[in-house]
């Protein structure tokens, strides 16, 4: 009989709590910081933006924080996810390792963003808010909060980053057809967008710019509050339902990997497949080496400065202790839009100060090379941002290929690739272009750091 490819688990496995990691890092991170005392916040600084039960779970101390019913029944329309062994990509490689994937795309927005915004929209429903308002980058995390918004009855409104918007038109009428109102970043509708078009009518725009522009509508209007796709805690927090089933789903194929690795841009899919795992290593239980790669067109943690930051452009929001390459900076428009953000998670930056993960950077031609070969044996088209983790998990299959070891590699495939088509005839057309990001742009970016 020939050995499974796939874990599928039933409904009753999908995780009832969701896993905080600051109960178990050796040493506390340090806290977000009010711009303008320069003080801790405390839940008042934060109420405007975001319900009180989030707010909780953004500064909780407590290990595993539980999943309410009403986010659990709507969990059920797509978890638990499979994890599938990549046996048809082994082979092609020729290698000994053993390459599993966690795939997220099968979520109504094709993505892993659903698990957060679910319960976000709940936390607000709850409330009594009457909107949302949020950014998105590459348009996954607007097509699930618009979703998400739809289940429990609040209208949502998105700032889409301008590239993105040009570039993937189809996921903006995936959520015009959820229900949410969809703006390109920057726009004119705000005083944030309208300050950056007169100065760059031609702007790409940029995750930090729709920020703002997300923020201050938020902040003018008290039926309204913002939702924030990856970075904060609380994100971070909810995304490790992925990471808790593929612990059991590793468990089911009788494994234990030796290396884990995730794509990272704010950090959400990343903490989501590996904080668990952190657990369980910082336990003593496993010892993988866990590795985050992030674009080399916007590399925070590999070439950004750990500082206080804001996380936005026009300064808006707290700031947070993150590697960052400053709120001005303005990423090239890459087409992994998910992964274009000038911060990393204040989770994860404080994670890596600690050596407890690698970070490299990829640049977008050799993605999409593994994205193609991925989408040619595995027969699942990724997105741009998974390709990151593809491309260097192939590498390191190719390691063991040439060292004979038999390693046992995890990834996480947050998502589809099918409204990034164009992306993916600009490459087999050989058109797309590495952006090469001078040391000059990054010093200029970070010459506008607040003063902490």
């Amino acid at each position: 009989m020939a050995e499974p490819t796939r874990v599928l688990l039933d409904e009753s496995r999908i995780p009832r709590n969701w896993y905080n990691i600051v109960a178990d890092l050796p040493v506390p991170p340090p806290p977000p910081l009010h711009p303008g005392t320069l003080q801790p916040l405390g839940p008042d600084d934060l109420a405007p933006l975001f319900p009180m039960d989030l707010i909780s779970q953004e500064v909780s101390q407590d290990r595993f924080i539980q999943i309410p019913e009403g986010v659990l029944e709507v969990y059920r329309l797509w978890r638990p996810t499979p994890l599938i062994r990549a046996r048809r990509l082994e082979k092609s490689l020729g290698t000994p390792a053993r390459i599993y994937y966690k795939y997220e795309g099968g979520s109504p927005a094709g993505s892993h963003k659903p698990n957060t915004a679910v319960p976000q929209a709940y936390y607000n429903a709850k409330q009594g808010v009457r909107r949302l308002t949020t950014e998105t980058g590459a348009g996954q995390w607007g097509s699930a909060l618009a979703f998400a918004c739809a289940q429990y009855g609040v209208e949502c409104e998105i700032w889409m980053v301008r590239a993105s918007y040009d570039q993937k038109p189809y996921r903006r009428s995936l959520m015009g057809v959820y229900g949410a109102k969809v703006h390109a970043s920057p726009s004119p509708v705000t005083s944030a967008g309208n300050k950056i078009l007169a100065e760059f009518p031609d702007s790409p725009g940029s995750l930090g710019i729709a920020i703002s522009e997300a923020v201050e509508i938020a902040g003018q209007h008290d039926d309204t509050r913002y939702a924030l796709g990856s970075v904060l805690n609380h994100v971070l927090t909810h995304q490790t339902v992925i990471g808790e089933e593929a612990i059991e789903q590793l468990a089911a194929f009788g494994e234990t990997p030796d290396v884990i690795v995730g794509c990272t841009g704010g950090g959400s899919n990343f903490a989501g497949l590996t904080f668990p795992f952190f657990r369980e290593k910082l336990a003593g239980r496993m010892n993988p080496t866990i590795r985050a790669v992030e674009p080399a067109a916007c590399p925070t943690f590999t070439r950004g400065t750990y500082a206080y930051d804001f996380g936005d452009t026009a300064g808006f929001t707290p700031l947070l202790k993150m590697h960052t390459l400053g709120h001005d900076f303005v990423p090239d428009p890459i087409h992994a839009g998910g992964l274009r953000y000038h911060g990393m998670a204040p989770l994860l930056s404080h994670m890596y100060e600690l050596g407890m993960f690698e970070a490299i950077a990829m640049g977008q031609r050799e993605c999409f090379e593994a994205g193609v070969r991925f989408a040619r044996t595995e027969g699942i088209l990724p997105a741009p941002e998974p390709t990151h983790a593809l491309a260097e998990t192939i590498a390191e299959a190719v390691r063991c290929r040439e060292s004979g070891e038999e390693k046992v590699i995890l990834t996480a495939l947050c998502g589809h690739g099918h409204f990034d088509l164009a992306a993916y005839d600009r490459y087999l057309a050989g058109e797309m272009d590495d952006f090469a990001l001078t040391q000059e742009r990054i010093d200029q970016a970070l010459a506008t750091l607040p003063k902490v």
